[in-house]
């Protein structure tokens, strides 16, 4: 299975997401990740999806019928783009007097940052490629991991705004 990252321009209404998201998972293709937010234009909604396919044949599928969405205005391959993707985490671990300060060290080494404090715990907050927030994950998998909130992949193309629907 090959991983794509589709940036989806859509009308800012409700149930646009909906109808996004149900329209792939009814043609059995998955989403490893979706994540929508507003954009420089207010009734503007971009979709940022992660979806898993088994060739580029399927892909095609699956922008063809999202493009038939009325609600569609833009669809951008973001994967076959020259862009920039990041990840935000944010994980809960417990946090001892005798490994708080190895905690301290690993997060300093990933750059990452404490954004909140307990005596029993620490959140810690990554944004960055998947692989490093997978080296992350794997390193403080050795301390008691509490809970993990991550947000999946966003993008943005880099230069001039690609033009092509794909």
């Amino acid at each position: 299975m090959e991983k794509y990252l589709l940036a989806v321009l859509v009308d800012n209404k409700p149930g646009v997401l909906t109808h996004v998201s149900g329209l792939i998972s009814r043609r059995a293709f998955n989403i490893e990740s979706i994540s929508a937010g507003y954009t420089e234009e207010p009734e503007v909604t971009r979709i940022n999806i992660v979806v898993s396919v088994e060739s580029e044949n399927e892909l095609e599928q699956v922008i063809n019928q999202l493009s038939k969405l009325i609600d569609v205005i833009k669809i951008v391959n973001l994967s076959k783009a020259e862009s920039i993707a990041r990840e935000l985490v944010m994980i809960k671990i417990r946090a001892t007097k005798e490994n708080r300060a190895d905690i301290i060290d690993i997060v300093n080494v990933f750059r990452a940052k404490i954004v909140d404090v307990t005596k029993e715990n620490v959140v810690i907050e990554l944004t960055g490629q998947q692989h490093k927030i997978d080296a992350l994950v794997e390193v403080l998998s050795e301390y008691k991991i509490i809970e993990i909130a991550r947000t999946g992949a966003i993008a943005l193309s880099r230069g001039p705004v690609p033009v092509k629907n794909m």
